[in-house]
């Protein structure tokens, strides 16, 4: 027996277990689970092996995307195992193909995780802070080189260009509740005025008039 399907997570999930592996590859966002005790991660960039009667939770803090194949026990799904996600896994031909292309792929050590919703929560606390690539990965007890290379294996952002779209969403949204250029500017990170409306200008479209005249 062995079926696929995409699957949307949200919330928390109690503990349970099946009669059948189950294999997950990460699409979007991020999984954390608890597998009888042990803690693993998937996220857009790994996988992992659920054997069957393994007792495992997981839980999610937004949406996250997976793609969950249900097989039989057979060899290579009999213990638990984080594995990197193939290159072009989803050009697999058939489910037997997909099962296949995991087995040799490479393990993947259990990392600190990154958390975007919390990490966008204190950079919006302090938006008017100058925020290096260096100050963000100490919040994750990583370098720069990891964190920028994770970061954006997990967002499709780079971290600068994701913060500087934080900073400009806020800025419209002050703008359009009638704040002046300056003070915008200060409380959103840029040096000046002018500055912000170049920001705006080159990413948005629109200068401050016209986003101050948009609909909120």
């Amino acid at each position: 027996m062995i079926s696929e399907s995409c699957r949307i997570y949200q919330g928390e999930y109690a503990s349970h277990t099946h009669e059948h592996a189950q294999v997950l590859f990460g699409l979007s966002g991020f999984l954390e689970l608890d597998l009888a005790g042990r803690a693993a991660r998937v996220d857009g960039t790994s996988g992992l092996i659920v054997p069957a009667g393994v007792s495992h939770s997981y839980g999610t803090a937004s949406d996250s995307q997976v793609w969950v194949v249900d097989a039989d026990q057979c060899r290579g799904l009999e213990r638990v195992r984080a594995f990197q996600l193939p290159s072009r896994w989803q050009l697999a031909k058939d489910k037997g193909q997909l099962l296949d292309c995991i087995i040799d792929a490479p393990r993947r050590l259990q990392r600190r995780a990154l958390d975007p919703e919390a990490l966008r929560k204190q950079v919006q606390q302090n938006l008017h802070e100058h925020w290096s690539i260096e100050r963000m990965a100490s919040c994750h007890a990583l370098s720069a080189p990891q964190f920028h290379r994770r970061w954006k294996a997990l967002t499709g952002e780079t971290p600068q260009r994701w913060l500087r779209r934080i900073r400009l969403e806020q800025a419209a949204v002050m703008l359009q509740s009638g704040s002046s250029l300056e003070v915008v500017a200060s409380r959103t990170g840029y040096g000046s005025a002018s500055a912000l409306c170049q920001a705006l200008k080159r990413d948005k479209g629109k200068g401050a008039r016209a986003l101050r005249q948009a609909p909120r």
